[in-house]
């Protein structure tokens, strides 16, 4: 198993962000940029930036590991205990933070605009002719970058009291007036600091998922996971403990099965090793990873081998959603 990096790098935060400002292509990004920087407090700190290869998957399953359901939005809490690492995952494009600086404020745009330095990361990365992407030759190539400032809190949920009573998530962020994106922008003095695991959900998948699908979304997570473990190890000299916060990744613009998706996040995490908080921000949702993770939990029960795993989701049949415009 090789978790030797493709590339990485690692930087001054202060020097990243002068000599690579973020090019903010949308009036609304620039004026949460502006909200942002807007505190004074210094951009500070040392930013990690890895790419890794895709993983093997193990053959046999390993023992059960937490997985935990929770009501929201990703809270970006720091852990109480000392030798525990979270990240947030990016629900990337395979084109690394591709639309940060649009119009667009979907799951991977929004964190980027919290988190302002991860443009200035791909503009490093272009400088430099480095591959800024997450998939290459078909393959994952995860990424993960650990100590950047998150710098703003953007509430894009229905706010009518902020006069945004359908909120600003996705396209709708284009339309917002300025005084709209000020009610619901905050900015963090002094800025938390966060870990970001990147990594791609397939798209334009339609009818049944073929066991191949199901498997090649497995690797992605399975290598990410992985990656944020290595990763982990080095920021805690010792026993670490690595936990994730994800959520229906690749459900939303590229359609995919949240059911699935869920179970299949379940598998990698406890192949990886590694503790999964799961955010839903609805209560349907909550209770469909709920539901999910049960199932899981029960076929798991009489199963010994991942290759087992997927004969009983190919069983199931699951189907391909629709993008939700996001």
């Amino acid at each position: 198993m090789d978790l030797t990096p493709i590339d990485q790098a690692s930087f001054e935060a202060e020097k990243l962000v002068h000599d690579h400002p973020p090019h903010w292509r949308h009036g609304n990004k620039h004026l949460v940029y502006e909200i942002a920087c807007s505190s004074g407090f210094p951009v500070q700190g040392q930013v990690n930036y890895a790419r890794w290869p895709k993983q093997e998957l193990p053959e046999d399953l390993s023992a059960p590991s937490p997985f935990s359901v929770c009501l929201g939005v990703f809270a970006y809490a720091a852990p109480k205990e000392p030798n525990v690492v979270a990240w947030h995952v990016n629900f990337s494009d395979e084109l690394l933070f591709v639309a940060y600086g649009s119009s667009l404020l979907a799951q991977d745009e929004l964190q980027a605009a919290e988190h302002p330095a991860l443009g200035s990361l791909r503009e490093y990365l272009i400088s430099k002719d480095m591959a800024a992407v997450t998939e290459e030759d078909g393959n994952p190539t995860p990424v993960t970058i650990t100590g950047v400032q998150r710098r703003c809190v953007i509430d894009t949920q229905p706010n009518p009291g902020a006069g945004c009573p359908n909120g600003l998530y996705g396209n709708a962020f284009a339309q917002a007036t300025e005084e709209q994106v000020r009610a619901v922008t905050k900015s963090l003095s002094p800025p938390t600091i966060s870990n970001i695991l990147a990594i791609a959900a397939p798209s334009g998948g339609y009818g049944t998922y073929s066991r191949q699908q199901m498997l090649n979304i497995l690797i992605t997570a399975y290598t990410g996971f992985l990656a944020a473990k290595a990763e982990s190890s080095r920021i805690v000299h010792g026993d670490s403990k690595t936990v994730i916060n994800t959520g229906f990744w690749g459900c939303g613009a590229f359609g995919g099965n949240r059911r699935l998706m869920t179970i299949l996040q379940c598998l990698a995490g406890e192949l990886a090793g590694v503790e999964i908080l799961f955010w839903s921000t609805n209560e349907t949702g909550v209770k469909l990873a709920t539901d999910a993770r049960h199932w899981y939990e029960q076929i798991r029960e009489d199963i010994l081998t991942v290759q087992c795993v997927l004969d009983r989701l190919v069983e199931e049949k699951f189907q391909w959603g629709v993008s939700d415009g996001n």
